[in-house]
C-alpha cells in the first residue's frame, strides 16, 4: 500500500526577507561561473555581433620624458617634423698637425741634425754593410730582392741627407756673406731655390775633379757619376761646366 504523502501547511503571509547585499553578491558570483565557462571563441562572436560592446578608452598622448636626467629627450617619429626646425650639427673634426702648432714649438734644423747625426754617420752605413753580406749569403730570390730594397732606401736616404747638408752650408756661407755686405750698407741678396741647385752641383764637380786626381783608375769612376748627372745640369744651366770637365777627364788633364 502506498504511503500517504505528507502535506506541510505553507502560510501565504509568511514571507522570509534576504538582505541586498547577499543576492547581489550571489549574482556577481553566478555571472562570473558562467563567463568562466564561456569559451573565447564565443565571446569573440558576441562582440562581433554587437550584442558585447567594448568601448575603447581614449588614448592619452604621451608626454614625452627622460627615464634619467643624463639620456636625450624621446620624440615620436610619427609626429611631422616642421619645416623650420633647428637642427645642430655636429663639431667637425679639426685634423691637427704638429709642424704648424704653435703649442709645438718651432723647429730647430741645425738641432735636429746634431741629435740624429749618428743614424747617418754610424747606423745606417752600418746596416747597408750588413745588408750586403746577407745578400750575398742568401740564395732565395724574395730575400735578396727585399734586401736589395732596402739596401736601395738607405742609398737614398743617405744621398738626401748628404745633398741637405751641402746645401745648408752654402745657405749659410751665403747669409754670413750677405751680413757683411749690409753692414756696408748693400741691399741683401736671397738665394733662390735654383740658385742652391745650381751651388750644390758645382760642389759636387769640385769633389769629382779631386778624385779624378788621385788615381788614374778613379777617373772613370768619376766620369760615370759625372755622366750620371749629365741630365741634371742641362736642367739647370751647367752644360758648359759638364761638358768641359768631360773633355778634361778625357783628356786625362785634371784642374
Amino acid at each position: 500500500m502506498k504511503k500517504p504523502r505528507r502535506t506541510i501547511s505553507t502560510s501565504s503571509k509568511i514571507k522570509f526577507e534576504e538582505p541586498k547585499s547577499s543576492s547581489s553578491s550571489e549574482d556577481e558570483e553566478e555571472i562570473e561561473q558562467e563567463l568562466a565557462d564561456v569559451t573565447f571563441g564565443e565571446l569573440q562572436k558576441a562582440r562581433s555581433n554587437g550584442s558585447h560592446l567594448v568601448h575603447p578608452k581614449p588614448k592619452e598622448e604621451k608626454k614625452g620624458g627622460r627615464a634619467n636626467k643624463n639620456r636625450p629627450m624621446e620624440v615620436s617619429c610619427k609626429k611631422p617634423v616642421t619645416r623650420f626646425r633647428e637642427i645642430i650639427q655636429g663639431s667637425k673634426k679639426v685634423v691637427r698637425d704638429p709642424r704648424f702648432e704653435s703649442l709645438c714649438g718651432t723647429l730647430d734644423v741645425d738641432g735636429f741634425r746634431k741629435r740624429y747625426d749618428f743614424l747617418f754617420a754610424n747606423e745606417l752605413p752600418a746596416e747597408r754593410e750588413e745588408l750586403q753580406k746577407q745578400v750575398k749569403k742568401s740564395k732565395d730570390p724574395e730575400v735578396i730582392e727585399e734586401l736589395k730594397k732596402r739596401i736601395s732606401w738607405i742609398d737614398k736616404q743617405l744621398k738626401s741627407e748628404s745633398a741637405k747638408r751641402t746645401e745648408a752650408a752654402i745657405l749659410a756661407k751665403h747669409k754670413q756673406k750677405e751680413r757683411e755686405a749690409a753692414k756696408q750698407g748693400k741691399q741683401p741678396f736671397f738665394l733662390k731655390k735654383s740658385e742652391i741647385r745650381k751651388k750644390r752641383l758645382m760642389e759636387k764637380y769640385k769633389q769629382l775633379r779631386y778624385l779624378a786626381s788621385l788615381k788614374p783608375s778613379s777617373r772613370k769612376g768619376a766620369g760615370r757619376m759625372l755622366q750620371r748627372t749629365t741630365d741634371t745640369c742641362h736642367t739647370v744651366g751647367l752644360t758648359t761646366l759638364s761638358n768641359k770637365f768631360m773633355t778634361s777627364l778625357g783628356s786625362g788633364e785634371a784642374e
